[in-house]
């Protein structure tokens, strides 16, 4: 599946490579997936997802072979795997969550000597990063045997561990507490989030800062309306999955055809889809069926970058009523840089990201009715979408560029007194 939390490291790594930097960007568990040019290329995976599983149930493989563990890294097998189930449930990972928090204690120790063995091997780094907090585990040995230091990237991980059931719940918040001291640096994607993680695993301030995400602008256009928009096209880019609010917006696109004055309407519906979220969907496209509105409404699965920008280019109004406290939300950046006014939930990041950007409008959460109203406000007033949908899209190509983030990361790292200088090694564990 596309993952945003992939996207944005990719993304950063490009950057910082763009400021002058070396950067060796390593995948772990699976290749990643990306619509953008992979900046992991010709790195080895590390932690095979399927090593790790099976170092988890069984003490006879982790005692195995080398060869076998090296044989389960094939980067072809791992895909191959990915292909074959849906996504990883929460409620069935606690002890897994757990082992791997415990790093150098856990039941994947073998995975992490294998990877500080090769780290080893390369040019020496300056800072090490880890693409989010449920990698902590490591951060010791991490530390310890490359004698660096090692900046953290927080990334919404609260959602995850509070989905686990107890008592794994509890027990994996305090192993991501007791990990924490060994990151000199934490940096979180809003001030939302930083408070969130600063009251969960008692961060201290002075450890922390907050960089918004970016996001690769190639191929976006500013100050230009797409033909397109003439219509109302309500659009949603996102992981097609409950969470994410989709039934949300599919009753609140169903209210709106029945209003007056909102003329006629469509819902364009695309991002990740996978085998677990398939049978929801299914039920989505029954329900706009049953209502007569499936010719109203189109689905766009896993879309590479040119038809995720050109379905953005044809958005009138875009909303992703998450339900649960997101740490950012890329999608928001991605439909402002496409100058496409967005509707969100007032909770978590969103209030702060309208704030910040002033590229839409904010309504009650878990209501299709406030949603539709919202919506209806924009579409109703193509004046107002428009000037909100340009005001967003300035603050994005400002403040949420890939080199923007890229800049405001070394920054934080040279605000530390063993900064790297341009040209410098920088190496990077980070996950897909």
């Amino acid at each position: 599946m596309f993952c945003g939390n992939c996207l944005r490291d990719n993304a950063l790594v490009a950057g910082l490579r763009r400021l002058g930097h070396e950067v060796l960007m390593v995948p772990l568990y699976l290749p990643l997936t990306l619509d953008e040019t992979d900046q992991s290329a010709g790195t080895p995976v590390f932690f095979s997802g399927i090593n790790v599983y099976l170092d988890q149930k069984s003490k006879l493989f982790r005692n195995g072979p080398r060869w076998m563990h090296h044989l389960l890294s094939a980067p072809s097998l791992l895909q191959w795997a990915a292909r074959q189930s849906g996504k990883t449930k929460a409620d069935s990972l606690g002890p897994l969550t757990l082992s791997m928090l415990r790093g150098e204690a856990g039941n994947q120790a073998r995975e992490l000597a294998d990877l500080i063995e090769w780290l080893k091997k390369q040019p020496p780094p300056d800072v090490i990063f880890l693409s989010n907090a449920l990698l902590l585990g490591m951060a010791h040995r991490l530390r310890d045997e490359l004698k660096r230091p090692l900046v953290c990237m927080l990334q919404g991980e609260d959602y995850f561990l509070d989905s686990l059931p107890e008592p794994d719940r509890s027990s994996c918040w305090q192993a991501l507490a007791d990990r924490a001291q060994y990151a000199d640096l934490f940096v979180a994607p809003s001030r939302y989030f930083a408070q969130q993680m600063q009251t969960r695993i008692g961060l201290s301030p002075e450890k922390l800062r907050v960089i918004y995400n970016g996001i690769n602008l190639d191929g976006y256009q500013t100050g230009q309306s797409s033909p397109a928009r003439s219509g109302n096209t309500i659009g949603y880019l996102a992981r097609m999955c409950k969470e994410k609010g989709l039934d949300t917006l599919v009753e609140a696109f169903l209210d709106l055809r029945q209003r007056e004055g909102v003329g006629e309407i469509k819902l364009c519906i695309a991002g990740s889809l996978g085998p677990a979220d398939e049978p929801f969907v299914a039920r989505l496209r029954q329900r706009l069926s049953a209502a007569g509105a499936a010719n109203q409404a189109s689905f766009f699965p896993n879309v590479d970058r040119a038809t995720k920008l050109q379905l953005l280019q044809s958005f009138s109004v875009f909303s992703v009523p998450a339900l649960y406290g997101e740490a950012f939300g890329l999608y928001v950046i991605e439909a402002l840089a496409a100058g496409v006014p967005v509707v969100q939930p007032r909770t978590a990041a969103f209030p702060e990201l309208i704030e910040f950007t002033g590229g839409g409008v904010l309504c009650e959460p878990n209501s299709s009715k406030a949603l539709a109203d919202a919506i209806e406000g924009l579409v109703n007033n193509p004046d107002r979408a428009r000037a909100l949908g340009l005001k967003g899209q300035t603050a994005v190509f400002e403040s949420f560029t890939a080199d923007s983030m890229a800049r405001n990361v070394a920054a934080a790292v040279e605000s530390l007194h063993w900064a790297p200088k341009p040209g410098a090694i920088v190496s990077s564990a980070f996950p897909s």
